[in-house]
């Protein structure tokens, strides 16, 4: 089951990382490598506004990172490979935006709302627990601070030197 995620959405529902960080995306992006780690399924997360736009280089074979070329186009995205999209039954949609999710339904995707989305990738209780009620399992992966610093040098991201 692939999941099509609106990420900063879901950043904006993740205890552990901000809008306003400047390496938000990077950090959301390896948050999801951890999770197709554990689950085996793919994800295609895109994100408001990145310049050129399109699928970003942050993407990996489980992971497709899309950025919208102009800010609030990521809606718009999604609504499109939402109409575009085969084999609707095995897809699920991560969004806050009700034309998204509605969209998604309207095709018979499944649907789940960024907030709930969120604890699969944080807490290992709220974890289980979710994907249970979504008929899958969750396993504990923890990404090491310095696995962090490594994957963005890979993505580009800067080093958080605390200030």
């Amino acid at each position: 089951m692939p999941y099509l995620i609106d990420g900063h959405n879901l950043i904006g529902q993740l205890p552990d990382l901000s809008l306003t960080d400047p390496d938000d995306e990077a950090k959301l992006v390896l948050k999801l490598i951890g999770f197709v780690a554990r689950t085996g399924k793919k994800v295609v997360v895109v994100f408001d506004h990145g310049l050129p736009g399109g699928k970003s280089k942050m993407s990996t074979h489980s992971v497709e990172v899309v950025f919208a070329s102009n800010p609030g186009d990521a809606d718009s995205i999604m609504k499109g490979r939402i109409a575009k999209a085969k084999d609707t039954a095995q897809w699920t949609v991560v969004s806050n935006d009700h034309a998204v999710l509605d969209a998604a339904k309207a095709r018979g995707m499944k649907t789940v709302r960024s907030r709930d989305f969120a604890p699969l990738l944080n807490d290992t209780t709220q974890r289980k627990q979710v994907a249970k009620r979504a008929g899958g399992e969750a396993s504990d992966v923890y990404v090491s601070p310095q696995e962090v610093e490594e994957w963005l040098k890979v993505f580009g991201g800067k080093k958080d030197n605390g200030s």
